[in-house]
């Protein structure tokens, strides 16, 4: 009778690894909270300190965990089985940043087609702010109960411009740059498939600069906007705003320093090969969700 053969698992020895980066991750969000209600006090407070502290001890334990899982990878430990649960894990992290932008554009429906109706008209309207007109973006936003009519609001939006000044509207080329990232990480990613190194080298540096120019235009973009008062305490426009860009933001700065750091490795280490790279995929996955994420907020914050 044939013995059944079965593929070697390797189990990786017990780690620490996970607990200090929990415990890093929780003094970096702890360190936060306290950093942005001393803002609102108006006051110096350590929360910036701890929150910096926190992210620095996070980031260090994430550079070893991934350090040691790599070296585990060339030294041929990961058998297909385990290589096929990072793919598992990459795709269920990825869902789980689906249903954390869906919460966000779930709230900015509820508030333009819903809440926006129940205040300018019927019993609300008429006990509360006779005045205030359904409008989206919300340029006035009514600030105080006790005073009505006493309203506040951004005195400029983000909104689409016109045909005729489309060209100077930073969103707009924020959308060409990181549409033409997409392209170009696809680029790299068909010049590993076929072992061509030097393209994909290329395309993917080009990608990580694509990502660094597009964070220098939000920024631009978030210095123009509190120039004009348009802050998170702008009314519920301003919260929206930019709760939905400045968390994409976040997200492509993240995704633009996983792509750096495959491009370190490509062109320093010789990592990666045509059937030997998940660490790549999975970010290059990461930026194709990050660009349809902004598809979504270039059409529902910007453009509708």
């Amino acid at each position: 009778m044939e013995q059944q053969q079965h593929e070697n698992y390797y189990v990786p020895e017990q780690s620490k690894l996970p607990l200090f980066a929990s415990i890093g991750l929780f003094v970096t969000v702890f360190g936060l909270g306290n950093w942005l209600n001393d803002m609102t006090a108006g006051k110096s407070g350590s929360g910036a300190t701890i929150f910096g502290v926190g992210l620095l001890f996070f980031c260090f334990i994430l550079f070893r965990w991934f350090s040691i899982v790599i070296d585990e990878n060339r030294r041929g430990m990961n058998s297909a089985q385990l290589k096929r649960s990072y793919v598992w894990g990459m795709g269920w992290f990825i869902f789980s940043e689906v249903m954390f932008f869906s919460a966000f554009f779930g709230a900015l429906w509820y508030i333009r087609n819903l809440a926006l109706p129940w205040l300018s008209e019927g019993p609300t309207a008429e006990l509360l702010w006779n005045d205030f007109q359904a409008q989206w973006p919300l340029m006035q936003t009514p600030s105080d109960v006790a005073e009505l009519g006493k309203v506040s609001g951004p005195g400029e939006n983000m909104a689409f411009p016109g045909f005729g000044a489309m060209f100077g509207w930073l969103p707009l080329w924020n959308t060409i740059i990181l549409l033409s990232s997409s392209v170009t990480v696809h680029f790299a990613h068909t010049g590993l498939k076929k072992d061509n190194k030097k393209q994909f080298n290329w395309w993917l540096g080009i990608t990580v600069l694509l990502g660094i120019i597009f964070l220098c235009l939000q920024v631009a973009e978030y210095s123009h906007a509190y120039h004009v008062n348009l802050t998170l305490d702008a009314g519920v426009y301003g919260n929206t705003f930019f709760m939905l860009t400045g968390f994409h933001g976040l997200h492509v700065t993240m995704g633009t320093f996983m792509l750096l750091v495959q491009w370190l490795r490509s062109v320093t280490k010789g990592h990666f090969s045509h059937n030997d790279c998940f660490g790549f995929e999975a970010s290059s996955w990461y930026w194709h969700f990050v660009d349809v994420v902004w598809v979504g907020l270039f059409i529902f914050v910007y453009i509708m």
